[in-house]
């Protein structure tokens, strides 16, 4: 397993006077980035292999048979297949290392992927309640028994995907693969239960009763999906790392801190927190040690490896002389 180790690097600009040094410094936590495949990668190959057999079962299944719940669950494991398939190709893309136009690698991918997959669940949901309000309008036989023998096969291969990506890497992207199993899951379920009751009482409502339940389902599943990718898409601060809350915490732990300003926390993916801030410290403490203690707070407590930590002996003021020196810095080390 070859790993990358980060030297701590910082840049002194003379271009202030005495009362106005600056140290700037890239930090990396004391960790090596691994380029072996994840388990991720494995779980998700697996569980669109069974996921793809079981949507061809059904799909065949809900036409013979006339029911909705089957057809809209077998067109929930199409997306889903599709879905799995995204996942898996932003699985293998995000171990493709970094270059000069991608200094970052390819990470966000996996969080493109799973938007897309919640935005994808979401649509389908919606028309499943269609042809579910369409269905209840209209009288269809649905053949009860064939029903329920195909949705018991579908369950047992749902719950096989599950159990296969439940035990991998617990991502964001394989937590959206596993929304969309989990409403394979509901829609077997649903599927078996309208079968049993149209085999036992003739009742034919209940198939698009249930499919509709499922839709409901859905849609929370998939907006809440949508909603944490786009949240990390958006450059919002992780959950726990608001500006204020690490200023706070910072400035008592460390006693040299003045102050904290310019703060400001993101995601690369969902597990990759970054943090760039100014730190004011008193007269006479050490710069470079300063930037180790400021680092290992954020890492230990925040549990942010990649920090970019500007060290000041005076606040910035007015605001544009953070700004001017931050181009002067992206000038000078291009």
């Amino acid at each position: 397993m070859a790993h990358a180790h980060h030297e701590h690097h910082s840049h002194a600009h003379s271009d202030h006077d005495e009362h106005e040094e600056h140290d700037h410094h890239h930090h990396h936590g004391g960790h090596g980035h691994s380029h072996s495949a994840p388990s991720s990668q494995s779980t998700l190959f697996w569980a669109l292999l069974l996921t793809l057999g079981c949507m061809l079962i059904e799909a065949v299944g809900g036409v013979v048979a006339g029911s909705l719940a089957l057809l809209a669950d077998a067109a929930h494991m199409l997306t889903d297949a599709a879905a799995l398939a995204m996942s898996y190709a932003a699985v293998r893309a995000a171990l493709k290392p970094a270059t000069g136009r991608l200094s970052y690698g390819h990470h966000r991918w996996q969080v493109l992927a799973a938007f897309t997959n919640g935005l994808a669940l979401m649509l389908l949901a919606v028309w499943i309640l269609y042809q579910a309000a369409q269905r209840l309008l209209s009288s269809t036989h649905v053949q009860g028994g064939l029903v329920a023998a195909i949705a018991v096969l579908g369950l047992a291969s749902n719950l096989g995907a599950f159990l296969v990506l439940s035990r991998g890497e617990a991502n964001l992207n394989v937590r959206g693969a596993l929304a969309h199993v989990v409403g394979d899951m509901l829609g077997s379920g649903a599927a078996l239960i309208a079968g049993l009751v149209i085999f036992a009482s003739g009742w034919m409502p209940i198939d698009p009763l249930l499919s509709a339940l499922v839709a409901a389902m859905m849609i929370r599943s998939g907006w809440r999906i949508a909603g944490e990718s786009a949240h990390i898409l958006l450059e919002g601060a992780p959950e726990g790392l608001d500006a204020q809350r690490v200023q706070i915490a910072l400035r008592a732990a460390l006693p040299f801190v003045e102050g904290i300003h310019h703060l400001h926390s993101w995601s690369l993916a969902d597990r990759q927190t970054m943090v760039t801030l100014h730190a004011t410290i008193k007269a006479g403490a050490d710069s470079d040690q300063c930037i180790r203690d400021i680092a290992r707070e954020l890492e230990q407590h925040f549990n942010v490896r990649h920090a970019t930590i500007q060290i000041e002996r005076q606040n910035c003021v007015p605001v544009e002389s953070c700004e001017l020196h931050a181009t002067r810095t992206t000038q000078a080390h291009p």
